[in-house]
């Protein structure tokens, strides 16, 4: 499999893991957000767990590496959803260095700075918008692409609220899901100092993970499950917990005997959503202001987002999505060519001189890490179920879990932690069950 130019950052923390248990009660299938939560839930409620990860470090999607000496984020950097978002919490009780995300953003209008009438209209479009498609994603009725629900008069806005939206969804909105559309809790969003990354690596301290152990197969038996890695080892556990991304559970991993038709329409009908970062280091950018949002309108190359001031320092996250990273595949170009993109997107509305002392250190390609390939996972028009009916278990022996099943904070890290924490906490109730339904004393 090839590697992702990413991939080849070391991250900045390292956890100390454990060595898996002899006989598991649980085999957890992913040591990303989901499987960090549904370890130390498993573990807290007294399960013998071990962990198989695919790749070399813990933590999914979600990796701190240290660039020209600062830790940067080079997958989620968010903690989105404050109030319903568990990681928040959990990071406020361990006294985390968190930071709450800046109300404030910066416009750009052609080559110049939004006015003040501007930005208030800007975001008034915004709150329509968003109102709007709230509003049509509630209405009864078959599903709908979610573009369907963004409303015509949006003046001079319209274009750029669309390709926002279409960013964060992780594909353009006619390829999503309307009844989908989520209900999160934005306003209070925070950061961590030091990377996210890094928060979810400490929190695998101690945990027993197996790093480069990819599992290739899953049987269930009539003890419970059979794992086998492409190494060649086979781990045997009462229950299986499965955390990977949908697009490599489809295609990287073979289930004897095969999954519930259900089950199996559910993971294939996902779509891969591409969110994807150009860092920059460019001090003299024309930003102040630490961890704030720019938007550019009008031009002919605009980017689908910018983030500013990372921690008010010279760095930035150019955001590409779908459309862009679309174009830069069909050049075959690598993240060269994103550099290339990023540098003609930034010299038309700033100007070539402006870019004198930009470097662009890394660029990330989560659509080609063979762990990941995608950002997260996207529910079409049509397949709005698939995240509930990935929340039942199969025969008592296989759970699913991953940002994937979130309904309330899908494509996110919380979301993940939260299913982690849930279908844990499944799977120990059903093996009490189990154990009660055998054990002599219960006879």
């Amino acid at each position: 499999m090839t590697s992702s130019e990413h991939a080849r950052f070391r991250p900045t923390t390292l956890p100390r893991l454990t060595p898996l248990p002899a006989s598991p009660d649980v085999v957890v299938i992913g040591a990303g957000a989901a499987g960090i939560a549904a370890a130390r839930t498993l573990i807290a409620r007294g399960l013998a767990v071990a962990v198989l990860e695919a790749r070399p470090r813990v933590g999914g999607r979600a990796v701190t590496a240290a660039l020209r000496g600062r830790a940067i984020d080079l997958g989620a950097h968010w903690l989105h959803a404050g109030p319903i978002n568990p990681l928040v919490a959990l990071g406020h009780a361990r006294h985390e260095p968190m930071r709450r995300a800046a109300q404030e953003s910066h416009l750009v209008v052609g080559r110049r700075t939004g006015t003040p009438a501007e930005q208030a209209a800007f975001g008034r479009a915004f709150d329509i918008a968003d109102r709007a498609i709230a509003r049509a994603a509630a209405a009864p009725g078959a599903d709908r692409p979610a573009a369907a629900g963004m409303p015509p008069a949006l003046g001079p806005w319209r274009e750029r609220i669309a390709l926002v939206h279409g960013l964060v969804s992780g594909r353009p909105l006619t390829h999503v899901s309307l009844q989908d559309w989520p209900s999160m809790e934005y306003d209070e969003n925070f950061f961590m100092d030091g990377g996210y990354g890094a928060y979810l690596a400490r929190l695998a301290h101690g945990l027993p993970i197996a790093l480069g152990s990819p599992v290739t197969r899953i049987a269930r038996t009539a003890a419970g499950v059979s794992v086998e890695t492409a190494g060649g080892a086979t781990v045997r556990a009462r229950a299986a917990l499965i955390t990977l991304p949908m697009m490599v559970l489809r295609e990287s991993v073979r289930f004897d005997p095969p999954l519930p038709d259900a089950t199996r329409r559910a993971i294939d009908g996902f779509l891969p959503g591409i969110y994807e970062h150009a860092v920059l280091h460019w001090p003299t950018a024309p930003f102040r202001g630490r961890d704030r949002l720019a938007s550019i309108v009008g031009g002919r190359h605009r980017p689908p987002g910018l983030f500013t001031r990372i921690e008010g320092s010279p760095f930035h996250y150019v955001e590409l999505d779908s459309v862009c990273t679309h174009a830069i595949d069909a050049r075959r170009g690598g993240p060269d060519a994103a550099r290339r993109l990023v540098r003609t997107m930034l010299a038309e509305p700033f100007g070539h001189g402006a870019l004198h002392d930009l470097a662009i250190p890394a660029v990330t390609e989560w659509r080609h890490d063979p762990w990941s390939r995608g950002s997260w996972a996207v529910v079409p028009p049509g397949h709005a179920d698939a995240r509930t009916t990935l929340q039942v278990d199969v025969e008592d022996r296989l759970w699913f879990a991953g940002e994937a099943l979130s309904q309330a904070q899908w494509g996110t890290v919380g979301g993940a932690w939260a299913e982690g924490e849930r279908a844990a906490g499944a799977i120990a109730a059903r093996l009490d069950a189990r154990f009660e339904r055998i054990s002599p004393a219960a006879a």
